[in-house]
Formats: structure tokens, sequence, C-alpha cells
């Protein structure tokens, strides 16, 4: 017979588990959802007319960072946030799984309104990518690395420089300018990472070591293949 306490206790997880089912569902769903706006973002600049500098540098790209929206605002202060995912290639079509990244920063100057900003970062040396990867990372303040900005519909023949590390483009619905940037900072978002693939993932494991994958992400990978 069973005992009392077994019984009652297994009724109460029975009814626990069918509320904490949603709340998992809605998790994987929201990285997944980070992840294919990431994707509408690549093939908006990248197979756009906007951004032809970009698929002049995509061959020479070791990496890329995606930020699907960053919010920048405020009135007097400004501050910014978004989230986005970050990839590398070791050869030719051969793109990493996309790790998650954060990107914030704070600043204090004359800025009125606000705008939303759709940026993709080509990191073009191995230097570049290893600056993010390997701790936060701060625009204006990384020594040897070099980055230039630019906003859709502005001349970029200069991107492609010798020395650049990173090249930012940029598609607003505000003023763009590469001196926005400065200040901010990217890190791994290693809780995101861990919910996505599993216990143990970071940006790095991801990204170098290529030790998880997700199904959800195949689509991003097909696209980022195309060079």
């Amino acid at each position: 017979m069973l005992d009392r306490r077994s019984l009652l206790a297994g009724t109460a997880a029975a009814l626990i588990a069918p509320a904490a089912a949603p709340s998992i569902a809605l998790a994987d769903a929201k990285r997944q959802s980070l992840v294919d706006q990431s994707l509408d973002t690549g093939r908006k600049i990248l197979s756009g007319k906007d951004f032809p500098d970009a698929l002049k540098l995509m061959p020479k790209a070791k990496g890329v960072m995606i930020i699907p929206e960053l919010v920048q605002g405020g009135f007097i202060i400004g501050a910014a946030g978004g989230r986005g995912v970050l990839m590398s290639r070791t050869g030719h079509s051969d793109w990493s799984y996309p790790a998650f990244y954060g990107m914030g920063s704070g600043s204090v100057g004359f800025q009125v309104g606000g705008k939303v900003s759709q940026i993709i970062f080509i990191i073009l040396t191995e230097k570049g990518l290893a600056a993010i990867l390997d701790h936060k990372f701060k625009f204006g303040a990384e020594a040897g690395v070099t980055m230039v900005a630019v906003g859709a519909g502005v001349e970029g023949g200069s991107t492609a420089a010798l020395g650049t590390d990173i090249v930012a483009f940029a598609n607003s619905n505000g003023l763009f300018a590469g001196a926005s940037l400065e200040g901010s900072y990217i890190d791994a978002d290693n809780d995101w990472n861990a919910l996505y693939y599993g216990q143990g993932a970071t940006g790095r494991a991801i990204v170098v070591d290529r030790r998880f994958t997700n199904p959800g992400a195949e689509p991003i990978r097909q696209f980022m293949a195309r060079w």
C-alpha cells in the first residue's frame, strides 16, 4: 500500500510540474527570438544596398557581432542597452554557433530624444576577436584595437584601411556617429548561453572551442555561410 505521505508528495509534484513548464518554454523562446532577430538584422544590413562596404569586408571577416536592437536615449543623461550574438569563422563558410553577448553604456552629455540602432560589427583581425572574447570589451579603451563606425548611406571607403580591427555598420532611426559608441562595452551573457546551450556554455566555449550546438541556430549559420 502506498504511504500517505508519498501519495501527497506525488500529487503535489504533479500539480507543480505543469506550472513550471511554461516558464522554461518562455525562456527558450526568448533566446531563440534573439537569434532570429539577429538573422533578420544580418539580412537587412548585409543583403541591403545601404552598406556596400560591409559586403566587401565580409570575405575577410574573422567574426561578426550582430546587435538587433541597441536602444539609446535620454535627455541630458544618455544610456544604451541591447543584446546580440557573436560568431566566428575558422575557414571559408565555417561559422560557429552564435554566443550571446550584452552591450551597454552610460554617458552624460547633451542628448535630445533617443534612437534605436541595428548594428553589425565586422571583426577583421584575430586581435579584435580575442579582445571581445577574453574580457569585458570597452570601445575606445582597448589598447591596440582600432574601430571605425559607419551609418547607413555614409560613404565608407576608408573602413577597410590597413590596421582596422573592427568595423561597425549601424542602421539607425536617429543620428548615428562613431562617437556614440565611445564608452560602450560588450560582455558575454553566460547565463543566456547556458540556458540556450546547456551548463558550461560560455562565449569562448561556443565560438572558439565549438563545444556546443543548437538546431535553432542553423538558419543564421547557413546565412553566414555565404561568406
